[in-house]
């Protein structure tokens, strides 16, 4: 276990279990149908890989990025579009795969934004949801865990652009954030 980490919340086994029984309730979803998965980078992007590989369904990939963090452990509440898809979603249905839903604000912004795009559909997938921290009136439509108010890191989630590499979702230490 790397030094700044408390505690492990799930291991890479339970992860890998988990996103095979995403993949196949996404892939009975969309049976038929071809989607737009839409990765929320960075924090997304392990979870994105390993999520895409496991949906058998005809999907594509396109990319964001959004901010509302910086390098605290709390949303700024402005939200900025660093990095916009690079295809026209209009009558497509959007499947966005997030690391983790906290207040939910990013993605209410992000979701409406893309609304106004006119797509057939918008689905939520994330690998991680706080459900005690929610501001928004956001309810994912996939989920992989549903965690504590705790600050997680690992599995592609950060804090400061560290640990992202760790290959388990473990709680970091406080006195390394606070």
């Amino acid at each position: 276990m790397h030094k700044d980490v408390e505690k492990v919340l799930f291991t890479q086994e339970q992860i890998k279990q988990r996103i095979a029984e995403l993949g196949a309730q996404i892939s009975a979803d969309y049976a038929g149908k071809s989607v737009l998965a839409v990765c929320i980078l960075r924090g997304a992007t392990v979870f994105f890989a390993d999520l895409v590989r496991a949906i058998d369904s005809d999907i594509s990939f396109d990319f964001m990025a959004v901010s509302s963090y910086g390098n605290t452990t709390v949303t700024t509440g402005a939200v900025r579009f660093i990095k916009d898809l690079d295809t026209s979603i209009e009558g497509i249905d959007i499947l966005i795969i997030e690391d983790i839903v906290d207040t939910g604000l990013t993605l209410t912004y992000l979701t409406e934004a893309l609304r106004q795009r006119k797509p057939a559909s918008i689905k939520i997938c994330c690998m991680l949801d706080k459900p005690t921290r929610r501001k928004a009136a956001l309810v994912p439509d996939y989920c992989g865990f549903i965690i504590p108010d705790e600050f997680v890191v690992g599995y592609g989630l950060d804090f400061s652009e560290k640990y992202r590499n760790l290959p388990d979702i473990c709680v970091l230490r406080p006195e390394i954030y606070q």
